[in-house]
């Protein structure tokens, strides 16, 4: 019986040490609460003074950001009041779900207000609520849905991309001289801002009198090498320029793909007879599937947002075929001062490219669960 104060502390004993009281519980919840009472009703107070519903009132949305560091901190000591060490670990999670609060939820629930107000800033009547006025102009406006057209041409084209990436993976994986070597060059247009591609290409070398390729075209009988007059070509000039800026980010993702394979399964095919067509359409393509979709997913994403080359080479034009929903936005913004019907347009197109996106991962997934 001596010994007995000698024996270690049973598991259940430590836990039950570790035990929160009720009190301090409930104290950390009472703070949350507060806070957050205290946030909601600064932040609507400000609401209902910017929106004109009542007088007084701050003059900037700073006393509400105060208030939001404020709810930042009691979160973070309601969480340890209320789990203890499990608040402790939260709050090293925590700083990052404030950030993503502030700079994506908040913008995009104010971007959702400013939509359903009549705000240009060349106007001096300044902003005022329109209802669903901007919507029903977005439903008419034939030049967006123009640009939505453009924007499946883009996306489509991004297929053409990964096939051109992937036959690039597959020639630099493979035993050529100086791989190391073209695997830096095949990568420079990715190190490119779209910018200055868009400056370097699109304003230099097509320059229809000067630029190297007008020249080339009138050498082998091209009377007018205008790459940015007629729809069509345009359209295949900017995908032509957006795609020598992508393809190294496709290939490099692939590549590494490739590289990941295990050897012994190609191997084993080429002893059992396999060619290089049948070991790729029955070992190679079928074990890169789920880093081809993710390549695809993710260029198609970053291809929803182009917007650079277009605005810096031909700014939508000619009559619009180029434009992309980004550039159209763009020039709302910068062109007619329409912050409203912009920020409406914007939300829109964030909403489609949500749903869009949504399908598509459900769709990959579904395809690759039968293919593979």
């Amino acid at each position: 019986m001596d010994h007995a104060s000698a024996l270690p502390a049973s598991p259940g004993h430590s836990l039950v040490s570790r035990h929160v009281p009720a009190g301090r519980r409930a104290a950390g919840r009472r703070l949350i609460v507060l806070a957050s009472l205290g946030l909601a009703g600064m932040a609507l107070y400000q609401i209902l003074t910017t929106a004109g519903v009542i007088g007084g009132g701050f003059e900037t949305w700073r006393p509400t950001l105060y208030a939001y560091l404020a709810w930042s901190l009691a979160l973070g000591a309601g969480q340890v009041m209320m789990r203890g060490e499990a608040g402790q670990k939260a709050l090293f999670v925590l700083p990052a779900v404030l950030f993503t609060i502030s700079m994506a939820i908040f913008p995009t629930v104010f971007g959702l207000y400013i939509a359903f107000t009549d705000w240009n800033l060349s106007s001096l009547a300044g902003r005022r609520f329109n209802g669903l006025d901007n919507l029903y102009t977005l439903f008419q406006d034939a030049y967006f849905w123009n640009a939505l057209l453009n924007m499946v041409f883009y996306v489509l084209a991004v297929l053409v991309q990964y096939a051109i990436a992937f036959a690039l993976a597959l020639l630099l994986n493979a035993d050529i001289r100086a791989r190391k070597f073209f695997r830096v060059v095949f990568l420079l247009p990715f190190m490119l801002s779209p910018v200055a591609v868009s400056w370097m290409i699109g304003k230099s070398i097509m320059e229809y009198r000067f630029g190297p390729a007008a020249t080339f075209a009138r050498f082998v009988g091209w009377d007018n090498p205008s790459f940015f007059t007629s729809p069509w070509i345009a359209r295949l000039s900017i995908m032509a320029m957006d795609a020598w800026v992508s393809i190294p980010f496709v290939m490099i993702l692939l590549l590494a793909g490739l590289q990941a394979l295990p050897r012994e399964v190609i191997e084993a095919a080429k002893v059992d007879g396999a060619g290089a067509w049948q070991s790729f359409r029955l070992i190679t393509f079928p074990l890169m599937l789920p880093v081809s979709v993710t390549a695809v997913i993710l260029r198609i994403i970053f291809e929803l947002k182009l917007a650079d080359i277009v605005i810096n080479v031909t700014a939508g034009g000619p009559g619009g075929a180029t434009d992309t929903v980004s550039s159209f936005i763009f020039r709302e913004y910068r062109d007619r001062s329409n912050v409203g019907y912009g920020t409406m347009l914007a939300e829109f197109y964030f909403v489609l490219i949500v749903i869009f996106v949504t399908l598509l991962l459900a769709l990959a997934s579904r395809w690759m669960r039968k293919t593979t």
